[in-house]
C-alpha cells in the first residue's frame, strides 16, 4: 500500500527551529494531498498544515507565519519548516497522505515523530 517515513523531530528550546520530513513510497495516486497533523497528550489530533496536488496550502491559525510546508513531487515528499517554536507546539507530529480512491478519501499515516519545545 503506502508507507510514510518521517524524520526530524526532537527537543528544542522555545524560539528555536526544527524541520520535519516525510517521504511516501508504495502506491501512487493522481489526486492526493500531504501534510502534518499533531497530537498533544490528552488532546485530539489536529491538522497543522496540508498541501494539495496543485500546491495550495492550508495552515492551522496558530502556526501561520511560523511554519512553512513545502512539497517535492519528484521525491513524493513534504517538509515542514517550523520556526519560532513555542512550548504549546509540543506534540507527536504525524505525516498524512490523503488520496482520492474509488470515490472516497483515504487517509494514510506515518508512525509519528515527537517534537518537544522547552520553555
Amino acid at each position: 500500500q503506502v508507507q510514510l517515513v518521517e524524520s526530524g523531530g526532537g527537543l528544542v528550546q522555545s524560539g528555536g527551529s526544527l524541520r520535519l520530513s516525510c517521504t511516501a513510497s508504495g502506491r501512487r495516486f493522481s489526486i492526493y494531498s500531504m501534510g502534518w497533523y499533531r497530537q498533544a497528550p490528552g488532546e485530539q489530533r489536529e491538522l497543522v498544515a496540508r498541501i494539495g496536488s496543485g500546491g495550495g496550502t492550508d495552515y492551522t491559525e496558530s502556526v501561520k507565519g511560523r511554519f512553512t510546508l513545502s512539497r517535492d513531487n519528484a521525491k513524493n515528499a513534504v517538509y515542514l519548516q517550523m520556526n519560532s517554536l513555542k512550548p504549546e507546539d509540543t506534540a507527536v507530529y504525524y505525516c498524512n497522505l490523503r488520496a482520492w480512491v474509488g470515490g472516497s478519501w483515504n487517509d494514510y499515516w506515518g508512525q509519528g515523530t515527537q517534537v518537544t519545545v522547552s520553555s
